[in-house]
């Protein structure tokens, strides 16, 4: 069977940016519910980008096969959904005195092991065996047995003890860290996806390349009296 002009498309489940966006979905909903009156206008705003992140990825990826620049247009919005959603928890550390951790901090760099699977995630007897729970200790591997060299899968269940044991400026500082990776690699996709557009063009240049491979194939064939 001849090769088709649309290309393979959607599987946006295997794409790293959208398994960290559910991530960060996921934890700002158990982070609003937690922290924030459902009656302010905030709860609504960051679960709608934190939504808006997670599911333009996944209607770029399906929209992928028919239109690069729709898959870019909506990457560029998940973007910056997360950028909006950024804001949001920088603002809820500056206006109540929280601090937000340096990027080099031990804190930072142990939840950017975790989340890419390096290490796993303490148990909640590990937390409670450290003297941890409920304190403002930020989430280090002191004292736990669970750094390991494996690959592990890494969902919000990966930080949901945090999420039950820590209090708000701790987890606002872990979702920021999360947002801080969702967004590096959404740009390495959106540079990706703008390389290949330039380079390969979208629908309509396969549509016209498919069609004159097909004339040019007819045209051999018909020189030729035909194959066979």
């Amino acid at each position: 069977m001849a090769e088709g002009f649309i290309p393979a498309h959607g599987g946006y489940q295997d794409l790293l940016a959208y398994q960290k966006a559910e991530i960060v979905y996921d934890a700002t909903v158990s982070f609003c519910k937690q922290f924030l009156d459902k009656r302010d206008r905030t709860y609504d705003q960051m679960i709608q980008a934190a939504r808006s992140g997670k599911q333009n990825i996944a209607e770029g990826s399906a929209a992928s096969g028919t239109s690069k620049q729709t898959e870019i247009k909506l990457t560029n919005v998940a973007r910056a959904s997360l950028e909006e959603l950024l804001l949001d928890y920088r603002d809820f550390l500056r206006t109540r005195g929280f601090s937000l951790w340096d990027k080099n901090s031990k804190e930072a760099l142990y939840v950017r092991r975790l989340s890419k699977g390096e290490i796993a995630p303490p148990s909640n007897e590990e937390h409670k065996a450290n003297g941890t729970q409920g304190t403002n200790k930020g989430p280090t591997p002191d004292n736990t047995s669970h750094t390991s060299h494996q690959s592990h899968k890494v969902t919000f269940n990966t930080f949901r003890v945090f999420f039950e044991t820590r209090p708000p400026e701790v987890l606002a500082n872990i979702v920021i860290c999360l947002i801080h990776q969702t967004n590096y690699l959404l740009d390495q996709q959106i540079n990706k996806l703008e390389t290949e557009f330039l380079e390969n063009g979208g629908l309509r240049e396969q549509m016209t390349e498919a069609r004159l491979k097909r004339r040019s194939q007819q045209n051999r064939n018909d020189d030729t009296g035909g194959s066979g």
